[in-house]
């Protein structure tokens, strides 16, 4: 069995028709995710959403650069160290 990190994926939506492709893709990886949290930001008409994994590194960096791909999404994480 590999090394597992926890890690938080953070997401910002500037496209919010985009929502559902991003529910997609954490349903995809639902074994992984410990919890999240999504807020909407009215003021600026966006969605932020963290998203808490614990998952081998290959696994939670696939699943952030799929999201990044999708255009009008910004995503970015950061690992525990243990």
């Amino acid at each position: 069995m590999k090394e597992t990190k926890v890690a938080i994926i953070g997401i910002i939506v500037e496209d919010v028709s985009k929502v559902i492709e991003i529910q997609n893709l954490l349903s995809e990886y639902s074994e992984y995710i410990i919890g999240r949290m999504g807020i909407p930001y009215k003021q600026k008409d966006i969605r932020i959403i963290s998203v808490v994994l614990d998952a081998e590194v290959d696994t939670i960096n696939a699943l952030t650069g799929k999201i990044g791909k999708i255009k009008g999404i910004n995503a970015k994480t950061v690992y525990s160290n243990i």
